[in-house]
Formats: structure tokens, C-alpha cells, sequence
């Protein structure tokens, strides 16, 4: 999606907001015990409260209203009877619709206690997802997005997972610009456009290079097996950088 007028922005930020504090919400709630249905539950409650309907349920038929992934997974986690545990990895990934506009966020928390090589890496998850949104603007290449994250993984000791890509977002979940690399890219030859909508997401590992399929239809492990951490956000290319909309207030 392009935008092209003030009233399609102003739809993106209110689907922006509701997923970004639906997830801030569900991230503050998590407690040893609770059950990943529970904690998907919450998500499911917000945002039918704020008239919105979760996105993987609606374009894929996911079984849950958001991805809850834990430890080993990595990605598209189905919500179930699993219990949450002291030093468990949590990533939640929100994404909905509303007025026929979406917008897609994730973040992945640890539960206390954790060892400190798990603190180091979700700062350092954060920080590589500004990092690549530093690179946005329109007219600059999306090439540099996956270059300067990849820097930064190299630098700090970190690995990227090479296969779980961003994507174009707006009117629908998964849209063009489609396969935008959080890795170093050399074929990537694209330049961003102005107004473009596009979510970025790096997947920070602690030795995953990809991810891999595993027992159910949906849900991804990092290969081979390590700490791995998702955040991600839904922005707009300007003239002046991101305009970030995915962020709670």
C-alpha cells in the first residue's frame, strides 16, 4: 500500500495503535502459569473492544487471534494449553484489521529470572529493529534496511535469521513490497517510495540462520536450535524517515 490522502493515514494509525498497546497489554500480563490461550485470550479481548478482528485468523484461518511463540519456536506459535514458565522467551505477534486497514507488530519478552545472555539479547533485538528503521526514507534503497542490521548482528556477535522476511502491509496482511530482507541482500535492487506502508522485523538469533518447519501447519523453529527474538513494527516511508505506526500512545 501507498497512501495518498490524509484520511487513509489516519485509519493505518488507529489499527496502528490498537495492536501496538494490545500487544503492550498482553506483554505486561504475562506471569508464570498462565497458559498461552489465556495470554492470547487478552489479545482477543482488546481487540474486539476496540472493533477490530486479529488478521492471521482472518486472511489464514490461524487457529488463535495472535502468534504466541515460545523458546525454540520462533515464529507463528498457536495459542494452546502450554504453560508459561520462569525464563521462558515469549514472542507475541499482533496484527489486525479494521475498516479494511491493517497493521502488524511483535515483540518478544523473557520472564524473569533469566540468564543475562537472554536480557542482552532482547535490548539488542530492539535496538536492531531501529537500527533498520533508521534506513527508511522515500527514495532511499530498502537494500540498506537488511545492510545496516546486518552490521550490527556482525558487530555484537549476533546471527539472523535468513528466511523470515518483512513485508508490505495496509490493505491487507501480506502485501508488495514482499520478501524485504532484514539481512544483507545483494540482489535487492527496490527503492522505497513515498507513502509506502511496510512492516520491519528483524528475527536476532544467538546462532539460528533459518527458520524451519515443525510438527503442526504453523509453527517455526529456528535452525539450528538457539535464543532467537522478534520485534517488529509497522511503518511509513516519508520524506523525513519512518513515520513509526505501531507504537501504543
Amino acid at each position: 500500500m501507498t497512501i495518498s490522502n490524509d484520511d487513509d493515514l489516519k485509519c493505518l494509525q488507529d489499527i496502528g495503535r490498537i495492536v501496538a498497546q494490545t500487544l503492550a497489554a498482553m506483554g505486561k500480563a504475562i506471569e508464570p502459569g498462565m497458559t498461552t490461550a489465556e495470554l492470547d485470550q487478552i489479545g482477543r479481548s482488546l481487540l474486539d473492544r476496540a472493533g477490530a478482528r486479529s488478521a492471521p485468523e482472518l486472511d489464514y484461518d490461524f487457529p488463535g487471534a495472535t502468534c504466541i511463540s515460545v523458546n525454540d519456536e520462533i515464529a507463528h506459535g498457536i495459542p494452546g494449553a502450554r504453560r508459561i514458565e520462569a525464563g521462558d522467551l515469549i514472542n507475541i505477534d499482533v496484527s489486525a484489521e479494521k475498516a479494511g486497514f491493517y497493521s502488524d507488530t511483535g515483540a518478544s519478552f523473557a520472564v524473569p529470572p533469566v540468564a543475562r545472555r537472554t536480557e542482552r539479547l532482547c535490548r539488542d533485538g530492539r535496538r536492531a529493529l531501529w537500527v533498520g528503521i533508521g534506513q527508511v526514507g522515500a527514495g532511499k534503497p530498502l537494500a540498506g534496511i537488511g545492510q545496516a542490521i546486518g552490521r550490527f548482528a556482525e558487530k555484537n556477535g549476533y546471527t539472523l535469521v535468513r528466511n523470515l522476511a518483512s513485508h508490505g502491509v495496509g490493505r491487507s496482511l501480506h502485501e508488495e513490497p514482499t520478501e524485504l530482507a532484514t539481512w544483507p541482500d545483494r540482489s535487492e535492487r527496490r527503492v522505497m517510495q513515498k507513502g509506502q506502508v511496510f512492516t520491519i522485523e528483524p528475527f536476532l538469533s544467538l546462532g539460528a540462520n533459518w527458520a524451519e518447519n515443525g510438527d503442526d501447519a504453523w509453527t517455526l523453529y529456528g535452525e539450528p536450535r538457539a535464543p532467537t527474538v522478534q520485534y517488529e513494527h509497522t511503518l511509513v516511508a516519508t520524506a523525513n524517515g519512518a513515520l513509526v505506526l505501531t507504537l501504543p500512545a
